[in-house]
């Protein structure tokens, strides 16, 4: 007999408070309709294309069956969990957004998608996002729905008053490692006292996001004590900038602060993911023609994108899975970009005229041309169940370090004492 492990052991410790909660369900159906012909669809505003979702209610193509969409509003996590581990008032079909990671412990709880069908149809998405649907038990339990294939978006008005490189390949080729990022940045805060991002917490999150190691492996033992270790070196990266002076010490809370910044030129840069490109436009509509996007150092990371999973108490998998596939197919994944500017994870859905861009935002540059771009080049990587418990700490430490001065050496040690305290609460580490 296989000996269990530090996974098996959690897992299984996980699951008995589940199914504490399941019995207290006993008698209730888990059901939310209890129409035969109706599946239920959990998701959240924007998370889906009326459009589609309006057929869908019709009927699923192929079916007999049609669905119900019920948008979800606040703590859609605590409504999904709550109901899954009381066994009753769970949906057919869910929607989980990049957090799906959390639902690894409880994977059980979710079919395994191969067996309806799922790995023939892996090629047509990009490898990295379907391989985040993997559980660490090998299961497909979570279906590719967008993504958020990253770059550096900056002003090229500023740039170009700089005396800088100001064309997206020029701005790309002079940024083409962090240190040289970093420099330019130097070099544009000297020249027009401008910042190239709002805050280090974005040098520090892109990093990581593109790349293939984050702070825990597959056997969840922290990466980030290991010396070199991606979340040391995004660490260090982050606190070089601070030191460079090229963020502006803008929080992300402060949103009125962040758009005022973007519109007076103030702030010249954002490093962040495709879906950003709606929300600059909202940011900063008086700014419409003068952004650019820029390939970030190394490569692009990934920030966001959702997944589709289907609850084990499903009335009909068949159903939900055709549901899934149908609403994921590359042409009506350009339909929901058109409708609701949900970026593709299938490839197919970039070629030809499904989709287009429409606008002037960012001058005569597709950004959706961009994107697919650097979507192919998105590292695939592993992103374990309790990432979401520690990243907090060293986040929350950088932000120390960045508005309040702290020591970064001793902002470090404090943020991983503050992880390892976590880990050992939940069993971890020893």
């Amino acid at each position: 007999m296989t000996p269990p492990t530090r996974r098996t052991i959690l897992q299984a410790t996980a699951l008995a408070t589940l199914g504490s909660g399941a019995l207290a369900a006993c008698g209730s159906s888990p059901s939310i309709s209890s129409d035969p012909e109706e599946l239920v669809l959990w998701y959240w505003n924007r998370s889906a294309s009326p459009e589609l979702l309006a057929e869908a209610a019709e009927s699923i193509p192929g079916t007999d069956v049609h669905v119900r969409a019920d948008v979800i509003g606040t703590n859609f996590d605590t409504k999904l969990r709550t109901s899954l581990a009381g066994g009753a008032y769970i949906p057919d079909i869910t929607y989980i957004n990049s957090n799906n990671a959390l639902y690894f412990r409880n994977e059980s709880k979710f079919l395994d998608m191969n067996e309806l069908g799922a790995a023939e149809v892996s090629s047509e998405f990009f490898e990295w996002k379907w391989n985040l649907g993997v559980t660490p038990e090998q299961r497909f339990c979570f279906f590719p729905l967008d993504i958020g294939p990253t770059g550096f978006y900056f002003r090229q008005d500023v740039f170009d008053e700089a005396g800088l490189p100001s064309s997206p390949e020029e701005v790309a080729s002079a940024g083409s490692t962090w240190e040289d990022w970093i420099a330019l940045g130097s070099e544009l805060r000297a020249a027009t006292g401008s910042a190239m991002v709002n805050t280090a917490r974005h040098v520090y999150e892109q990093f990581l996001n593109a790349s293939p190691e984050r702070y825990l492996d597959a056997e969840d033992s922290p990466l980030y004590l290991e010396g070199g270790s991606a979340v040391r070196e995004a660490w260090r990266l982050a606190v070089a900038a601070i030191d460079a002076d090229i963020t502006a010490g803008i929080p992300d809370s402060r949103g009125t602060d962040q758009n005022a910044a973007w519109s007076s030129g103030a702030t010249a840069g954002h490093i962040q993911a495709a879906w950003w490109a709606q929300i600059l436009q909202e940011s900063a509509p008086d700014t419409s023609g003068l952004w650019r996007i820029a390939e970030q150092p190394v490569r692009a990371g990934n920030s966001g994108g959702s997944f589709a999973a289907i609850p084990e108490t499903c009335k009909d998998p068949e159903g939900a899975f055709a549901f899934i596939r149908w609403i994921n197919s590359a042409e009506n994944q350009a339909r929901a970009y058109n409708d609701v500017q949900l970026i593709p994870s299938t490839p197919a859905s970039y070629d030809g005229d499904l989709m287009q861009y429409q606008g002037e935002f960012f001058g005569d540059q597709d950004p959706l041309a961009f994107f697919k771009t650097a979507a192919e080049s998105v590292p695939s990587s592993f992103i374990s169940t309790w990432e979401s418990l520690v990243s907090g700490s060293f986040s929350f430490e950088l932000d120390n370090v960045e508005f309040s001065g702290k020591d970064p050496e001793i902002a470090w040690e404090d943020a991983v004492a503050s992880a390892e305290t976590v880990l050992r609460k939940r069993g971890v580490m020893a």
